[in-house]
């Protein structure tokens, strides 16, 4: 017969012992003891009136609709700027979204010319000692908030080629600008890094 070893337990090496299941803290917060039963009580399976119309408005029910004919569709507009086929929502090429956007931003600029009485706009890219007036849409330079130090103006296709230019807003009484925002803006841009900006010009209904 072969000998038992039996664990010594000594106050500096204390047997350890089972905690039951019931004062177990992974048993006090699992799910079955907040939802202990997984079938419905008695008293919702045996409930009442199931399906039953219990509040209605008006005292027609199921009327028919027929159509009376003699209807057509027309589209306005120039051909290529209506949908003659079915697209698939969302599925659209970057290049076509950016295109869309940039002829956006170009109908808003002549908008604003025309509203604010401007001359023209200049590239954002270029250094300009005189203020000069640009146009692009708001962006910030990182993944984090808008704030006075993180605001950039992307330039329009036409005059700035996309070109990014940080802006210096200390010199404006007020503003309220938003990513995405088209804005035309006077300011002296002299190292042609950053732009201070004197004038906003917004798109206003």
């Amino acid at each position: 017969q072969g000998s038992q070893k039996r664990s010594n337990s000594t106050p500096e090496t204390p047997r350890p012992k089972r905690a039951p299941a019931s004062r177990s803290p992974y048993g006090l917060f699992s799910p079955g003891s907040f939802s202990p039963s997984v079938t419905p009580s008695q008293k919702y399976s045996s409930r009442g009136g199931r399906g039953e119309v219990v509040a209605s408005f008006g005292s027609a029910q199921g009327p028919a609709w027929s159509g009376c004919g003699g209807c057509a569709v027309k589209l306005f507009g120039r051909p290529e700027q209506n949908l003659t086929k079915p697209y698939k929502f969302m599925f659209q090429k970057a290049l076509d979204v950016r295109q869309a956007l940039a002829g956006r931003v170009e109908e808003l600029g002549e908008v604003l010319r025309r509203h604010h009485g401007l001359d023209g706009f200049t590239s954002t890219a270029f250094p300009a000692q005189e203020p000069v007036t640009v146009l692009g849409q708001i962006a910030c330079d990182g993944n984090g908030k808008l704030n006075t130090k993180s605001v950039l103006l992307v330039g329009d296709r036409e005059h700035s080629g996309g070109a990014q230019v940080p802006l210096d807003l200390s010199e404006l009484p007020e503003y309220s600008l938003f990513p995405g925002q088209v804005v035309a803006l006077e300011g002296t841009n002299s190292t042609g890094r950053r732009m201070v900006v004197s004038k906003l010009y917004e798109v206003t209904p």
